[in-house]
């Protein structure tokens, strides 16, 4: 299994909507997150500065290349693109992350 990490951005007074938004996730973006081979999937953020850090697993057969193409997720990012930074087709904006150290 691969694992990545990235970075997005939300203003830190949205925090709790932020976490309220994804305490309510829809079953239909888990299973299609799912079906496209990620897995192990944690969201963190740093509360003085509204800085999140993803970090998942995606099997070595996955399809999360083709992911910004389906309905579900394209409406997820609508519906949070008001608490984060986002670009011009409201995908968040991601910082990718260079693993440094790694402790099996």
């Amino acid at each position: 299994m691969e694992q990545i990490a990235f970075t997005m951005q939300i203003d830190p007074k949205f925090r709790d909507e932020y976490m309220k938004r994804h305490d309510a996730i829809w079953p239909e973006l888990v299973e299609r997150l799912r079906s496209a081979g990620l897995s192990d999937y944690s969201i963190f953020v740093d509360e003085a500065t509204g800085r999140l850090f993803a970090v998942l697993r995606l099997t070595e057969d996955h399809g999360m290349d083709k992911l910004a193409e389906a309905k579900i997720v394209k409406k997820w990012w609508a519906h949070m693109a008001d608490i984060m930074e986002t670009n011009d087709d409201e995908s968040p904006v991601v910082g990718s992350l260079e693993r440094v150290f790694h402790m099996p």
